[in-house]
């Protein structure tokens, strides 16, 4: 999806946006953060916390939905001029929620920039080689129990 983006490429789906902001490179993302700070004028933060919650799963076999258990999250809502952030993340690094939250306050008021653009295409086109690495991985530890 974003490995392909072009200038004339639609808006991103919001969902997608906060998957690849939410696994960005911790230093990466709040430098962005950083630069784009300071053209949303006053930001107003709404909350910054850390907390518990419920981590879902999906029973492949009876496809029936359950909980896994509990996750620490950090996360961070804030407005700005024109629109809102929001960031979580994994973990309790509140800095880091609160950079994602700027980077989707800044796409919700400036739209995407190029700058912003250049780093959601690299960030996803990251994330998609280091998912595919980590499933040759797993599938080269696959058994077929049937030919025991």
């Amino acid at each position: 999806m974003f490995d392909q983006a072009k200038t004339d490429d639609p808006p991103l789906d919001h969902g997608r946006l906060l998957d690849v902001l939410a696994r960005a490179d911790a230093a990466r993302l709040m430098a962005l953060a950083e630069t784009l700070l300071s053209l949303l004028g006053a930001v107003e933060v709404v909350q910054s916390r850390t907390g518990l919650v419920m981590l879902p799963m999906r029973d492949t076999v009876q496809g029936t939905d359950f909980h896994l258990g509990e996750v620490l999250v950090a996360e961070a809502h804030l407005r700005a001029t024109g629109g809102e952030g929001y960031g979580m993340i994994v973990g309790r690094d509140l800095e880091r929620a609160m950079a994602m939250a700027v980077v989707d306050a800044a796409i919700a008021c400036l739209g995407q920039t190029p700058a912003i653009s250049a780093f959601l295409q690299s960030e996803a086109a990251a994330q998609a080689a280091a998912d595919t690495e980590c499933l040759r991985a797993i599938e080269a530890t696959r058994v077929d129990m049937e030919t025991f």
